[in-house]
């Protein structure tokens, strides 16, 4: 087989997996603009003969889709910023920074990620109870503020930084308050990005920690909300799609836009660490 044959077929089987991938977001996409009813006739159609937005008005308007909207925008956004900050002082302090314990420490924390998470959610609940956050934003935001994988990623990173570099900044009298900001993070910026993207689209996509913890529905993020949409229109299909459109979109329009940093950040911590 020659080089070309062969180059045909790797790219025709790229297509079909493409398409095969592509077409449920696709067919969501098409159902949420069909009125009532038009997808449960058969056979599907793929193409709404009459589309309209019907559904999406009733979701805005009766649903209140854009506070939820809101809410999932403000929680994924300050987990994000805040766990960055300490997921980025932890990992580096274990990668860099000597103190007593460090390395047992660290063994312990990664002993931890074996744990399912829905073990811990019951103590963890316990906790977020006694600081009276329950039913308010910090109590979804508080346990994201720092994970073992984060601190991970990040010590992997950082453990990749010359520890001349970073001597030579201590013998010009560089503060560590100062070597870290103007050093480190210019450094590990690209797996910054790629943490950053990971925990913004597990906290936004996240639903059983927000159902357990947001009891007024005011605040609920839209994956609960969704949920609740469904028992409430379990017949209505093309509203329920309609619900995942504006669930779905936003974080794959993010992560489409930043994927070349993600891409950037997986491989250079693949070839550094």
């Amino acid at each position: 087989m020659t080089r070309t044959p062969r180059t045909l077929m790797v790219n025709a089987a790229l297509v079909v997996g493409a398409v095969l991938v592509a077409f449920p977001l696709l067919w969501m996409v098409s159902v949420s603009f069909m009125p009532t009813g038009a997808a449960s006739t058969y056979p599907p159609p793929l193409l709404p003969a009459h589309p309209t937005l019907d559904n999406y008005r009733e979701l805005f308007a009766k649903h209140a889709a854009g506070r939820y909207m809101f809410n999932s925008a403000l929680v994924a956004t300050l987990a994000t910023l805040i766990s960055l900050v300490f997921n980025t002082l932890a990992g580096y302090a274990f990668a860099k920074l000597r103190f007593r314990g460090r390395e047992r420490i660290f063994r312990s924390l990664l002993g931890a990620l074996v744990i399912p998470s829905q073990v811990a959610m019951i103590p963890l609940f316990a906790l977020v109870k006694e600081l009276g956050l329950v039913s308010t934003y910090g109590g979804v935001i508080v346990p994201a503020m720092a994970s073992v994988f984060g601190i991970f990623l990040i010590r992997q990173y950082a453990l990749s930084l010359p520890d001349e570099l970073l001597e030579a900044a201590r013998i010009d009298g560089a503060s560590e308050l100062r070597i870290f900001w103007s050093l480190v993070v210019p450094l590990i910026r690209p797996i910054l990005v790629t943490l950053a993207i990971l925990t913004f689209l597990a906290t936004w996509n996240d639903f059983m920690w927000p159902l357990i913890v947001l009891t007024d529905a005011k605040l609920h993020t839209l994956p609960v909300a969704l949920a609740g949409l469904s028992r409430e229109h379990v017949q209505d299909n093309e509203l329920m799609m309609s619900g995942a459109v504006i669930t779905v979109l936003p974080v794959l329009l993010l992560f489409l836009g930043l994927q070349r940093y993600y891409i950037a950040g997986i491989l250079a911590g693949s070839v550094k660490g």
